[in-house]
């Protein structure tokens, strides 16, 4: 996915008000709409580079957006209204192993009055359904992993994707690793526990985990490789 315009740099100085982040660009201070409502755990160490977009809008309160800081020599991506999209990209474009021209693509479908999932794909008669989860933590270099704090609703999506499995769909979580260079993928089970094991049951039951990583660039985000996933 390519950004309308190339990225501005700067240094990154707080984040506050969870939608709220200042980043010093040359000597001024310009104030950035945070699109990542999450803990962002580990990326927010003041002088950490950061990039944002600007858009002209006149609508827009704020003009700018934060899209990218970097910690532990990665580039990530913290805009997580961009992660569906570049999926999407990446399900039309044959970027991943499992999802080769598929016949149908629907976003946002309902599976029942309750649950949701990021995407219904088709292919030979076959549904399968996705569930998008950005992954933005890195805390050794080495792995990266989900979530970054309790997250009660991944739980339930996990839970429900189960009982979908059960009535004949594909079921996958897709854990969008927006962080380059990385490798690896884990389970934070020391965040969320709770998860851990109702990814396990899941997996056990018959619901696929996979992991991609992206290419990250202040002209440019798009899918790279399969990362590999590791249970501890």
């Amino acid at each position: 996915m390519k950004f309308t315009k190339a990225l501005i740099k700067g240094k990154f100085v707080r984040r506050y008000k969870r939608f709220f982040t200042d980043v010093k660009v040359n000597k001024s201070i310009i104030t950035a709409h945070c699109p990542n409502t999450g803990s962002m755990m580990g990326l927010l160490d003041e002088n950490n580079d950061a990039w944002v977009s600007k858009n002209d809008d006149p609508k827009r309160k704020l003009k700018f957006t934060l899209e990218i800081l970097k910690s532990r020599n990665n580039l990530i991506g913290v805009n997580t209204h961009l992660a569906n999209k570049l999926v999407l990209e990446g399900l039309q474009n044959n970027s991943f192993i499992e999802f080769k021209n598929l016949e149908k693509i629907q976003s946002e479908v309902f599976y029942n009055k309750e649950t949701r999932f990021d995407f219904l794909v088709n292919k030979k008669n076959q549904k399968s359904f996705i569930e998008v989860k950005n992954v933005t933590l890195i805390r050794d270099n080495k792995n990266s992993e989900f979530p970054d704090a309790v997250t009660t609703r991944g739980s339930k999506h996990i839970k429900t994707l189960v009982e979908a499995s059960k009535k004949g769909y594909n079921c996958y979580v897709l854990f969008l690793v927006q962080i380059s260079n990385c490798k690896y993928f884990k389970i934070a089970k020391d965040i969320d526990k709770e998860y851990y094991e109702n990814y396990k049951n899941a997996k056990n039951a018959g619901v696929n985990f996979i992991a991609y990583n992206c290419k990250i660039g202040s002209k440019e985000i798009k899918i790279d490789k399969k990362v590999k996933i590791i249970d501890e």
